[in-house]
């Protein structure tokens, strides 16, 4: 029996996935077909000044309009590794960002 393959459609379809699993799948296939925005990608584009809207889905299209679509997938992974490792929501750690001198948002 041949594997079926699925579209974006088709798992942006499935129950609960909300765009995120897809997207992180099918950039993880290297078809870059959009940009993760997680919590951490949300908060983090919020605390740099990169996007305005509150919705994840309106947050993506304002990201793919400034960031190069070959750098989509190296793009939501970094910001979630920022945002686990160094701007942790309720202790960020802005005296060990690389970013503190242009982030709006730095406690430095």
């Amino acid at each position: 029996m041949a594997a079926k393959s699925a579209t974006m459609d088709e798992l942006t379809a499935l129950r609960a996935s909300a765009g995120r699993p897809p997207t992180s799948f099918w950039n993880v296939v290297s078809q870059n077909e959009g940009i993760v925005v997680d919590t951490h990608v949300n908060r983090l584009t919020h605390l740099l000044k990169l996007a305005l809207q509150d919705d994840p889905v309106k947050i993506e299209q304002e990201l793919m309009e400034i960031v190069p679509r070959d750098d989509w997938t190296w793009f939501s992974h970094t910001l979630i590794l920022h945002g686990r490792q160094v701007c942790i929501a309720r202790r960020p750690r802005c005296g060990d960002c690389v970013l503190n001198r242009l982030c709006p948002s730095s406690l430095v």
